[in-house]
């Protein structure tokens, strides 16, 4: 889709009131709806394209969760790798829940709720939440300044992707971008010149998870 067309389509959802934020019933925060689900076989509302969200907290990596092993929790089928994973996310599912929907936090930080997945190399768990990101570079993107892009991912979420329409919403922050946008290839750009500098503050090989305060 050209961005012409893209504009032209958001100013007619602007235009008709489409974009119009309408809080869900979970309210704003960060692991309530909409959500990035995917399809697979039988479930068409799959969260982290069926990967185990308890394994991120015990295992320390992206494992893949079972289609016999499932429970459905705010209308998003989450699958699991054990019986033992699945009876803990049913008892403390907000402890293990991907923020944002499950969205790529980088895209959120943009008001742009697109990608995420949570496969390896593309979450984090940071101060004992789970994040998870298009790809690696996203989360590299992200993890340049982690404190301020969380700040300013809540905001958006709160503001305007939280009980959304997740595509209306995408491609009118696609036009009307936010005021601290960055291309990725400047983002790219950055950060390749950050490790060169040995600058970054997550420098590549370091752990996924960085302990709760």
């Amino acid at each position: 889709m050209t961005h012409r067309l893209l504009q032209w389509l958001a100013v007619a959802l602007l235009a008709c009131g489409c974009t119009t934020t309408v809080v869900s019933q979970g309210g704003a925060a960060p692991n309530n709806g909409p959500f990035r689900t995917s399809s697979d076989g039988a479930d068409d509302k799959l969260m982290l394209e069926g990967h185990d969200a308890v394994a991120y907290f015990t295992q320390n990596a992206a494992v893949k969760g079972s289609p016999s092993i499932k429970l459905e929790h705010l209308g998003v089928t989450y699958r699991f790798a054990t019986e033992a994973h699945k009876a803990e996310f049913q008892k403390s599912p907000d402890k293990y829940m991907p923020q944002f929907g499950g969205f790529c936090s980088n895209g959120v930080n943009y008001a742009v709720p697109w990608g995420g997945g949570g496969g390896p190399n593309s979450w984090r768990i940071y101060r004992g939440k789970l994040y998870v990101f298009g790809g690696q570079k996203a989360r590299d993107h992200f993890e340049m300044d982690t404190e301020l892009n969380l700040q300013r991912a809540h905001h958006y979420w709160a503001t305007e992707v939280s009980g959304s329409n997740a595509l209306l919403t995408r491609w009118r922050r696609l036009v009307f971008r936010v005021p601290h946008y960055m291309s990725d290839r400047a983002l790219q750009d950055e950060w390749e010149s950050r490790l060169a500098a040995k600058t970054l503050p997550v420098m590549p090989g370091a752990p996924q998870v960085v302990p709760a305060r």
